[in-house]
């Protein structure tokens, strides 16, 4: 979003003015420099019905500080009637911000960026539910009908780019819809068990970071999660855009605490979250509305919270039962570490989102 230095000026501190009090050592994972260009790739055939597409995007690692590519790859939907609105990054106060995915009844807002194969920037026209199965769009989306005959043709006219991140220098300007903004207030689901561990094993690919590939993963998109190889694995056909590292990564994408304390490397070792102050936007049935959304939320996060821990204890346990070396035990750790970091942005993003929704109308003069 490209928008003046003095009404930039003004939303910062309106935001900053009306979030609700949080802990004291928050942590937002950013990165000083944009991911690379999408790269160029064809999409596998769906494996099966019922079989969701997510498209492939730049993570990053910040023990590498370096960013790497997550294959596209079909999924499972968790839910009948649940689509995948897929991760992004935007520029957010002098740095890039990650956006997580999410599962939910509707598509939300993914940055306006052009991921392709039905994700051309806002909703999504690879396919729709219908009746309890989902109806896959033969123009976008690779299917063999065959095996699957719930499909139909609709076309789609899309001007291709292989930008992959919102505002900033460079970045696509693009800001949520209507239809977006109400997608916010739905049931959403994180990524399922096989997304996280495709994820993790994208993580650990050394070809997937883009100091090595420069730009042109050779594993671009898989038929299902984790399966990095055999004849269902598409490498890039060319990068989206010439691959430019910056000079001096120096200590791009640490989280940044406020207090200089070391990261958490669980939810149990973070700060309690803080119930937000009531709101006071002069409108006693307004702030009644602002007050149910902002406990909601704090139980959302509590409960995600306890639910991370619970995971994190359950792989301790499993180490421990098989006698995990040293080097597995570190690389566990350092999972669990990311998995704490990237909940905490999440939730401050949260947090955040409340607020500006809440903040009480500019006073005309």
């Amino acid at each position: 979003m490209r928008i003046t230095a003095v009404l930039s000026t003004l939303l910062l501190a309106l935001i900053m003015l009306s979030a609700p009090p949080s802990s004291s050592a928050q942590v937002r994972i950013t990165v000083g420099f944009g991911p690379p260009a999408l790269p160029v790739y064809e999409q596998p055939v769906c494996p099966g019905d019922g079989y969701i597409w997510t498209p492939g995007y730049w993570a990053w690692d910040p023990d590498g500080a370096d960013y790497y590519w997550v294959p596209g790859t079909w999924v499972l939907a968790p839910e009948v009637g649940y689509l995948w609105t897929p991760p992004w990054w935007g520029w957010d106060n002098g740095v890039f911000l990650f956006h997580e995915g999410f599962w939910g009844p509707h598509i939300g807002f993914y940055g306006g960026i052009d991921y392709g194969f039905g994700y051309f920037g806002s909703g999504f026209v690879g396919g729709r539910w219908e009746g309890g199965h989902f109806f896959y769009n033969r123009d976008v989306a690779n299917i063999n009908v065959v095996n699957i005959h719930n499909v139909y043709n609709e076309h789609v006219n899309v001007t291709v780019n292989h930008i992959s991140y919102n505002g900033g220098a460079g970045g696509i300007n693009a800001r949520p819809r209507p239809e977006d903004e109400l997608a916010e207030h739905d049931h959403h689901l994180g990524p399922v068990a096989a997304q996280t561990q495709h994820i993790d094993e994208a993580r650990g690919n050394r070809e997937l970071r883009a100091s090595v590939n420069q730009g042109k993963p050779p594993i671009a998109a898989t038929a299902r999660p984790g399966e990095f190889s055999g004849h269902d694995v598409v490498a890039s056909k060319e990068a989206g855009a010439a691959y430019h590292p910056p000079a001096n990564r120096g200590n791009e994408g640490a989280p940044r605490e406020e207090n200089g304390a070391k990261p958490a490397g669980h939810p149990n070792e973070l700060p309690p979250l803080e119930r937000p102050a009531a709101p006071h936007t002069g409108n006693a049935k307004l702030d009644q509305k602002y007050q149910k959304q902002q406990e909601k939320l704090y139980n959302q996060q509590n409960k995600e919270r306890q639910q991370l821990q619970q995971k994190q204890d359950k792989e301790h346990q499993q180490a421990a039962q098989r006698n995990a070396n040293d080097a597995a035990k570190q690389q566990m750790e350092q999972r669990h570490q990311q998995q704490t970091r990237q909940m905490q942005a999440r939730h401050t993003q949260q947090r955040q989102q409340l607020a500006r929704k809440q903040a009480p109308p500019a006073r005309k003069k």
